[in-house]
């Protein structure tokens, strides 16, 4: 083979370059409720949310003194099935804790 051969059966393509955008986040937030006992909530957090007892006590101090407190930021799908998962064990355990997402700014 020639190098005109050569020249000519080499390909170029271009790349185009795609972005991929993050996912926006959610904080889940619990409110606190003159109902629903500090043991419950602590539970949800270690169980739900996967939190150390520690860290689990220290929010739920945190939503008790302050009315609210967040549990995690989670992409939407994540944040969504976290809310409904404390609803329905709150509910089968006959308190009246909201759990809540917001958009994270």
């Amino acid at each position: 083979m020639s190098d005109d051969d050569l020249q000519n059966d080499t390909n170029t393509s271009t790349q185009e370059k795609t972005t991929v955008e993050e996912p926006k986040l959610y904080r889940v937030l619990l409110h606190n409720d003159n109902y629903t006992t500090m043991d419950f909530v602590v539970m949800i957090l270690e169980k739900v949310f996967h939190k150390s007892p520690s860290e689990a006590t220290r929010i739920m101090l945190n939503v008790h003194q302050k009315g609210i407190g967040v549990c995690g930021i989670y992409p939407r799908d994540v944040a969504e099935t976290k809310v409904v998962t404390v609803q329905v064990l709150a509910e089968n355990h006959n308190f009246p804790l909201l759990c809540t997402m917001e958009e994270n700014e």
